[in-house]
């Protein structure tokens, strides 16, 4: 790509882009490689150079050539960076992870892209909605992501669009719609032999339809073309990306058929004939190209004819390319504005019969660190090439090879000879590894979640907090989440004001799972500062041993304590506490923190019995009184990862030494950690903390000084400001130091008070436990804190502290030698030991470096002695040279020497003066010590790095290093507690950096290859054998290199036929770098000997032409299924894996599930197979990288159908288990699968990571069915089966009785699971005898996974649909429900016509009589006022008396209340009932009285005639009160009336309507708000009133937004299918078709068994005018609805075609269903009504005669003939009446007496 500065002109012509210059928009950050430097792009000095000729301004005039010439070649081409990405650009891609929801995808030039589920096609699109939208997602055909995507697969894409990140990074979002990724084609383009991309649109009978994006063309793939990519019986999947091939094209395009067969695609690639052009042109193109010109980071092609395309260096396959070469080529992108093509020339692109792999080439981590890797190109504009040591190639983006405020320096990074670089990804499209060689990143402490343990420290960043909890960042893509009940030692109930986004917490890791990267953190204090063991895994977790722990769950019988990993236990109710606890609920609490003591521990079933009284009972008191100060002896007892546990010495009190108290010097103490050992006696210990049950030690020699001068504070009252204290750093946060003094008193220091110098990050000045003098400066007597400052300028430090922290630094570290030289009693120790600082030894110069020199000495055999490049400089040295050093610095642990040749150090001594001043110069340093010369004394002495206690080091400029000079001043000239060293004082304000130095490193050589040695048989071990050669060095023989393979028998052990001292011949086959376990892995982690690796085998020793044997090649020779003879090398408890090996340089893994064949062996396979057993294992998987591969001990080393195999649970869930099988498979048990007899709560009996025994009925989609069941796993054992497997609906039949699980409970019935396919149901009506209101009385006694003894009544072989019976009649079985619910039964047939006549006619006598003015015909009731124009609608059943019996009614006529408003509140079927207000009794005497203070006489006529008029006043007022139809006119008469009548939705409405008629809408919402609060919850069809109120309310006043709201909120709180049906009628009053129409097909789905659903949804549809519609709805309603509602739901559906569709058609309708039940008289009835309204008199008539003549009782004959007579009387003539009183008396002569009757 090329890159060009941007002019912005004023005017005229806007410049455009030349041939050699493309502009192009650059985002700020990469995708991989996000970076934050300026993006603004810089002309490169040599760029003028390069291309000859200054590149001049563009002329106007020329400007409109230059636009026209896209595809142009650049001259300097550079990969893909993301800041050139854009809208639009076509990529190939490769599939590198997929989730449910997103496909990662690897772009070109590591970039990455993510392909949304949105993003796929239109038709999964539709399906998705479709899915969403149902309530039962089994029935839709719908296959997630997973089933569509696999990694590895290449896909064409295009990118949708470009998103920042959170983090602000650019996020790719790409697409695979062949309708963006083809919208460049059009039907005349498409040609014979083209590769296109598209996804499934449907799946047709022969075939499928492909959708390819290009408007106007079908394209159809046929299956038996399918069946060669798939390879299978399977089908393809609507929404499944495919690549194929056109192979026909007709019509103009219109109609292509397809092919996908792999190897032709492969093979096709685009000609000119194709007519391919830059805007058409498609990434995954194979072409023919010709090479135009070699560049030194990537070719210019030419292909097609004349198109132009580059090729960066990352997809050339080869170096040597030449001008001229024809080559072939995949398109790799294609940038859409300037149309610039990348190409790629990798073969696993561009030959047939190759594809991306998946698998990482060799065994390299992501995040791993690498060392010793070279540069082998770099590219200035792109990146550089690393070779990695096992010579795999990695890229290193611009952005990541220097840190980003480094300045550039190209020259120096390709010029240095090896390179440290962390891999960051692995880009599957361009194979190769991404990393990075910024500092920063390979500094980083955790990369992966990999490298977190359980129970380890960390410290984060808060990022944010949560309902459940708070996530907290360790680094930029790590993080984990600290559970709301782990935020503290308590619940907090705002945690938002202890935690902030982006403050630094400490935090203490519960468990990792790094598969799913999740993480689980505590911020509980206790738990984090626990110094006792971790339970990490229930080997840790001994009986007697004491841990913190956190309640999970607080029971009646006892407490539920969990560790780290999640390992829990139970401490029941007996071991709470020593006092009874009678209810646990009421004394503990979940997430509390206690001590738990372990009782017994079961490893093999993971159970712990655990103790919190135990752990919490006080030690047998002694009277031995430890006084804070006093000095004591201990012998130590236990060594823990926090101190050392105690017993003082004589009285056996127990105590804690913490690592931390073992010395001033923090260096120091993991050293005599380390080498102290369990009954050592340690002198000089002094306590320092006394509480109930804890006496803690210390040795630091200033606390114990301290102590003993009397410089402490014994209790918070006698601290006082201005105090100094010697004390210890206790923890560090972010706003300072917590110290910690003797007695348990702790201060804090804050930012601003811990040193003199500006801190930024208060973490980075102290370590813990480092000792400190802190002066008080602030005292809180109320919460009795205090605060001191650490600053050296105001802290007064001890006369001589400098010079006794020194002699006790050194006295410590020359106790650490002497122990060691003792315990270990070897000369070279004791050797080292005598050697003293600036001693000359006459050494032999070894080996040269270019960093240091080696030596070696007689001796000190065995010891490393070494010289840094500064202390041989001007000195010319040979190998072999003698000379003589000074000796600087000796390492007793490791064995390195550190000398000098400098003439300085090794000229005559001279003597030195007390008081004297030299310049000093630094020769070596160490963490807390380092050596210095003094002058041209050629005296060498000891000083601390640490001028202070308190000193704080920010920078490394400010740090002790060779070369360094400052004054000192001399004190002692021979100081005995130096060893005769003089001892000096400095002052830090004087060092002067001269020079730098060189690292220091270690290397030493061993034997050839091939070398025939002798040695001594040092000692024997089951995996090997120590020889010690004749040559003094030890060497180690593998259990494998022992005797020959033929000789070996299985179960025995190769190494126990040598014997310890017995003399043997071997030859050296390698050599090998392992770390010495004898010293501290901690202070010397780079410490390595050269071990070589030798062989006994004799065929070995005698070979002449003896060769060597790669770890490559060894593996090479195996096979997937070969049979090999191995050795037990190593097990691993946590991972439960067995390492077995077959050579020194190959070790193989044996899982878990491929080592056992008994899940009782799971405990502890480590008993099955010892440690240097010879054992036959199968291989199940060979890689050569890294040098591992796979193994099985069980005999099987793949899973066929049909076979038992181990599994392990790793899920339970609903319907059953998740297993994961050998070799990486996994598996599902369905809940029918796992038992022969099923059980109530079957899945009880499994739990996570528990191993059973599968039998593997068949692999789909990946994914193993299994069965537990014992007559599949041992079916030789011959048990009978209770419950048989059901395999297929062929299997069951009608009348069957069969036992299932309860699947759901719904409205539509129970729900059974029969199989793992076949589900079956039982209505309602069939499930229970009992009545029932709601289905939810069943759902609470048929909880998921019951079993349940069923019948079936019938199967429906097409729907796959069975129906079942759970009625005690059919099962012989007691009723699913108790009696003890005391529900009535549900009466059947006559019995329940008897009950039914008798409800209706108590229903009619108790009806109300207080209103006798009441009409029962009244439709509509008027207020007075007639000016409101509002109108109520309530819809009332209407007892006419005068009706026919026999006729039934279709509908119920509505009446009309009005009441004062602007618009009609409509509410539906029988939804509003009017609630009459009850009389009033108040009394209005207060209003009516006069008001005047002084009354005038009046006369006794005129006081009589103002009596009545007041007594008539105030009849009318009460007359006024108590009319319920008055409409009250203020809010105050509405509040007096709802005082008496509450629950009345009338009065709540009518007062809504007051305040619409005055527009005053938010009132009117209070009230409804109101309404809804106060109505009883008992009174639901008054609710229900207020809801359809309200949500009317919203859809004429409100918005969308609200009125959706309102609906929801309706939903809740009644029932749901009214509310539905109510919002449906409102919609569709309001002429809101598409909002009316939408929520129907959501109603049809939701209440599918309901038939008024159906019914209002073919009214509106016919009301619209959508016949067609509605015609498909009934038939989709018979499908849903039960076979016994089908005729009624036919015959409404007529009536409404009568009322408001083709009547012509719903008289076919009627015709058709009376056809088949004539017998059907309501519905003849009916009949007749609608064709008195709709039909002719003809038609009419013929009717009747039909009606008349059914072969029905006399008595509906009968009828029939009067309403006959009745029609011809009202319609007819004379002659016609008579003409039906003739008939009636002929039916009368035939039928005789009975009709007569």
């Amino acid at each position: 790509m090329s890159t060009v500065e941007e002019d912005f002109p004023r005017g005229g012509t806007a410049r455009k882009p030349t041939e050699s210059k493309i502009v192009e928009q650059r985002s700020d950050v990469d995708n991989l490689f996000q970076s934050s430097e300026l993006t603004e792009t810089k002309k490169r000095k040599g760029a003028d150079k390069d291309d000859g000729k200054k590149v001049k301004k563009a002329k106007a005039g020329k400007g409109k050539e230059d636009a026209l010439k896209l595809n142009a070649a650049g001259k300097l081409v550079e990969i893909l960076h993301v800041k050139n990405v854009k809208d639009g650009m076509l990529f190939l891609g490769c599939v590198k992870e997929v989730t449910d929801f997103e496909v990662t995808v690897s772009l070109p030039c590591g970039l990455q892209g993510f392909l949304s589920i949105k993003n796929i096609c239109d038709a999964y699109t539709k399906l998705l909605t479709e899915h969403l939208e149902s309530d039962d997602a089994e029935t839709e055909d719908f296959f997630s992501l997973p089933h569509l995507f696999y990694p590895g697969m290449v896909i064409r894409c295009i990118v949708a669009k470009l998103d920042t990140a959170k983090g602000g990074s650019l996020s790719i979002q790409l697409s695979v719609n062949p309708k963006l990724v083809n919208k460049m084609l059009s039907s005349d383009a498409l040609k014979t032999g083209m590769v296109l991309s598209g996804c499934v649109e449907s799946i047709e009978e022969h075939g499928y339809l492909i959708d390819i994006g290009v408007s106007g063309s079908n394209a159809f793939l046929p299956k038996n073309s399918a069946k060669d990519m798939l390879n299978s019986s399977e089908e393809l999947k609507v929404g499944q990306y495919v690549t194929s091939l056109v192979e026909k094209v007709k019509n103009e395009g219109r109609v292509v058929q397809l092919s996908v067969n792999p190897k032709t695609i492969a093979q096709a690639f685009a000609g000119s004939d194709q007519k391919w052009t830059l805007t058409s042109i498609l990434p995954g193109l194979l072409v023919n190209a010709t090479i135009n010109k070699v560049t030194k980071h990537g070719l210019l092609l030419k292909f097609l004819s004349d198109f132009s395309g580059q090729v960066d260096f990352l997809h050339m396959e080869a170096s040597n390319y030449k001008e001229g070469d024809e080559v072939r080529a995949c398109v790799l992108y294609v940038e859409p504005t300037t149309r610039l093509v990348g190409l790629s020339l990798r073969s696993y692109l561009v030959v047939p019969g190759t594809r991306v792999d998946s698998v990482y080439p060799s065994g390299i981590q992501i995040g791993q660190v690498m060392e010793k890797c070279k540069m082998t190109a770099l590219h200035h504009a792109s990146g550089a090439i690393l070779e990695l040591p096992d010579e795999t190639q990695a890229f290193v983006h611009k952005n990541h090879i220097k840190e980003y405020s480094a300045p550039a320096n190209e020259n120096r990074t390709l010029a240095k000879s090896e390179h440290t670089c962390r891999i960051l990804d692995f880009s599957l499209i361009d194979q190769i590894y991404f990393a990075s060689l910024r500092e920063s990143v390979i500094e980083r402490p955790f990369f992966r979640y990999q490298d977190i343990k359980p129970g380890q420290v960390v410290e984060g960043t808060v990022s944010v907090l949560l309902d459940h909890g708070m996530v907290v960042h360790l680094s930029n893509h790590i993080k984990g989440l600290v559970p709301r009940t782990h935020l503290s030692d308590i619940l907090l109930k705002n945690p938002e004001k202890k935690y902030m986004e982006g403050m630094k917490v400490k935090c203490r890791v519960l468990s990792v799972d790094a598969e799913n990267r999740k993480m689980s953190l505590t911020r509980k204090k206790a738990m984090i500062e626990s110094s006792l063991p971790l339970f990490l895994n229930y080997a840790d977790a001994r009986p007697g041993r004491v841990s913190h722990g956190y309640i999970v769950s607080v029971k009646s019988f006892g407490c539920i304590v969990r560790f780290y990993n999640n390992v829990k236990g139970l401490v029941p109710q007996n071991e709470l506490s020593s006092e009874a606890i009678v209810s646990p609920e009421e004394v503990f609490y979940i997430g509390q923190v206690l001590k738990a003591k372990v009782l017994q521990c079961d490893l093999e079933k993971e159970k712990l019995l655990l103790s919190f009284r135990a752990a919490t009972e006080e030690p047998p008191k002694s009277d031995f009184e430890c006084e804070v100060g006093k000095k004591v002896e201990a012998q130590v007892l236990k060594k823990l990862v926090s101190g050392l546990e105690v017993t003082i010495l004589p009285d056996g009190v127990h105590a804690a030494l913490p690592t931390m108290h073992l010395s001033d010097h923090m260096s120091n103490c993991p050293l005599l950690w380390e080498n102290i050992q369990e009954g050592d006696t340690i002198s000089n210990l002094v306590c320092f903390n006394k509480s109930k049950n804890n006496i803690t030690l210390t040795k630091k020699p200033t606390v114990k000084w301290a102590l003993e001068e009397g410089i402490s504070a014994k209790d918070f009252s006698e601290i006082t400001v201005g105090m100094q204290l010697c004390g210890w750093i206790k923890s560090i946060m972010a706003y300072g130091v917590f110290v910690e003094f003797p007695y348990g008193l702790v201060g804090l220091a804050p930012k601003s008070a811990m040193t003199d110098k500006f801190i930024t990050d208060a973490t980075t000045a102290f370590e813990l436990g480092q000792t400190v003098i802190a002066k008080v400066t602030n005292l809180d007597e109320e919460k009795r804190r205090f605060l001191v400052t650490l600053k050296i300028s105001e802290v007064i430090s001890p006369v001589g502290d400098q010079q006794t922290r020194l002699t006790n630094g050194l006295q410590e570290r020359r106790a650490v030698g002497e122990m060691l030289s003792i315990r270990d009693n070897s000369d070279l120790r004791q050797q080292l030991a005598n050697l003293s600082l600036g001693q000359r030894v006459k050494l032999t110069v070894d080996s040269l470096e270019d960093t240091h020199a080696t030596f070696k000495s007689d001796e000190l055999s065995g010891a490393t002695i070494m010289a840094t490049k500064n202390h041989f400089i001007g000195l010319k040295l040979t190998p072999g040279q003698k000379t003589t050093t000074a000796v600087l610095f000796v390492d007793i642990i490791s064995g390195v020497v550190h000398v000098s040749i400098l003439s300085k150090l090794l000229s005559k001594k001279k003597s030195l003066t007390e008081g004297s001043k030299y310049a000093a110069t630094v020769q070596f340093v160490e963490k807390d010590f380092a050596v210095v010369s003094l002058g041209d004394t050629a005296q060498v002495t000891v000083i601390q790095t640490h001028s202070h206690l308190n000193e704080v080091i920010l920078y490394d400029s400010e740090r002790l290093k060779p070369g360094m000079t400052f004054e000192v001043e001399v004190i002692d000239p021979t100081c005995e507690a130096l060893q005769g060293l003089p001892l000096v004082s400095w002052e830090r304000n004087a060092a002067k950096r001269h020079r730098t130095d060189s690292e220091t490193q270690t290397t030493t050589k061993g034997n050839c290859f091939g070398d025939i040695v002798c040695g001594t048989v040092r000692s024997v071990k089951p995996t090997c054998i120590q020889v010690t050669l004749d040559s003094g060095v030890v060497g180690s023989v593998h259990v494998s290199e022992v005797l020959e393979l033929d000789n070996v028998g299985l179960g025995s052990f190769p190494t126990s036929s040598v014997k310890v001292g017995s003399r043997v011949k071997a030859r050296v086959i390698g050599g090998r770098e392992v770390t010495s376990h004898r010293f501290l892995p901690f202070s010397h982690p780079k410490f390595k000997y050269n071990c070589p690796e030798l062989t006994l085998i004799s065929s070995k020793l005698e070979a002449i032409m003896f060769k060597p044997v790669t770890a490559k090649e060894k593996l090479s020779s195996y096979k997937v299924g070969d049979d090999i003879t191995c050795f037990v090398s190593k097990f691993h408890p946590d991972k439960k894996s067995l390492e077995i090996t077959t050579d020194p340089s190959v070790t193989g893994t044996v899982e878990l599930l491929a080592m056992i064949t008994d899940p009782k062996d799971a405990g502890h396979p480590e008993k099955l197979y010892k440690l240097g057993q010879a054992v036959q294992a199968k291989v199940v998987e060979v890689g050569s990288k890294p040098h591992r591969f796979v193994l099985s001990l069980t005999g099987t080393f793949k899973l066929e159908e049909g076979n038992v195999t181990m599994g392990m649970v790793t899920n339970v869930q609903p319907h059953g288990l998740q297993a994961r099988l050998p070799f990486g498979h996994s598996g599902t048990a369905f809940i029918t699968d796992l038992l022969d007899a099923y059980k109530p709560n079957a899945l009880d009996a499994f739990s996570k990571d528990q191993l059973v025994k599968c039998f593997l009925l068949g692999c789909e989609k990946g994914k193993w069915h299994l069965s537990l069941r014992q007559s599949r796993i041992n079916p030789g054992l011959n048990k009978p089966v209770k419950d048989t497997e059901v395999l297929s609906l062929d299997s069951l039949k009608p009348g069957q009785i069969i036992r299932g699980f309860v699947k759901s409970v719904s409205e539509q019935g129970v729900f059974m699971r029969l199989s793992r396919r076949i589900t079956g149901r039982a209505q309602l009506q069939k499930s229970t005898q009992f009545f029932l209101s709601s289905h939810s009385v069943l759902a609470e006694h048929l909880p998921p996974n019951t079993v349940l003894t069923t019948k079936i009544l019938s199967i429906d072989q097409k729907e796959e649909l069975v129906d079942l019976s759970l009625l005690p009649v059919d099962t012989g079985k007691p009723d699913v429900l108790p009696e003890s619910l005391g529900l009535p039964l549900r009466l059947l047939g006559e019995e329940k016509k008897k009950h039914d006549t008798k409800r209706k006619r108590k229903l009619s006598e108790s009806q109300p009589k207080e209103a006798p003015t009441k009409k029962k015909t009244n439709k509509k009731a008027k207020t007075e006022d007639s000016d409101s124009g509002v109108e109520v609608y309530f819809r009332e059943e209407e007892n006419d008396e005068e009706t026919k019996p026999d006729s039934v009614k279709s509908c119920v006529e509505q009446k009309r209340l009005q009441v004062a408003g602007g618009f009609s509140w409509d509410a539906g079927l029988n939804s509003l009932k009017p609630v009459f207000v009850a009389h009033q009794g108040e009394s209005s005497d207060g209003e009516d009285q006069d008001t005047t203070s002084k009354p005038q006489k009046k006369s006794r006529h005129e006081l009589e005639q103002e009596k009545k008029e007041a007594e008539k006043a105030l009849v009318k007022r009460e007359t006024e009160l108590m009319n319920p139809s008055l409409r009250p006119e203020d809010d105050a008469a509405f509040e007096r009336l709802l005082l008496a009548s509450p629950n009345s939705s009338l009065l709540w409405l009518q007062y809504m309507a007051h305040h619409l008629q005055a527009t005053q809408i938010e009132q009117a919402r209070a009230i409804a708000e109101r309404a809804l609060k106060t109505i009883s919850f008992r009174e639901e069809q008054e609710k229900l009133n207020v809801w359809v109120a309200l949500l009317n309310l919203e859809n004429m006043y409100g918005t969308e937004e609200s009125l959706k709201k309102v609906f929801e909120r309706a939903l809740q709180f009644c029932e749901p299918m009214p509310v539905y049906q109510q919002l449906a009628d409102l919609y569709a009053k309001s002429e809101k078709t598409k909002e009316a129409e939408a929520l129907y097909k959501t109603m049809v789905k939701k209440f599918r068994q309901n038939k008024a659903v159906w019914l209002s949804y073919g009214t509106f549809l016919l009301q619209q005018g959508q016949s067609d519609a509605a015609s498909a709805l009934l038939q989709r309603a018979l499908k849903s609805l039960p076979s016994k509602d089908s005729v009624d739901v036919i015959a409404k559906f007529a009536q409404l075609e009568f009322r408001y569709g083709d009547a012509e058609k719903g008289r076919a309708m009627l015709d058709k269903v009376l056809t088949s039940y004539p017998k059907r008289t309501d519905l003849w009835s009916v009949f007749i009504d609608l064709m008195v309204k709709h039909g002719s008199q003809k038609d009419v008539r013929a009717l009747f005669d039909r009606v008349i003549h059914l072969s029905v009782s006399v008595k509906k004959i009968k009828f029939f003939f009067k309403r006959y007579l009745e029609y011809e009387k009202k319609h007819g003539t004379p002659q016609s009446v008579q003409t039906v009183k003739e008939k009636a008396m002929e039916f009368v002569e035939s039928k005789g007496t009975e009709a007569a009757s």
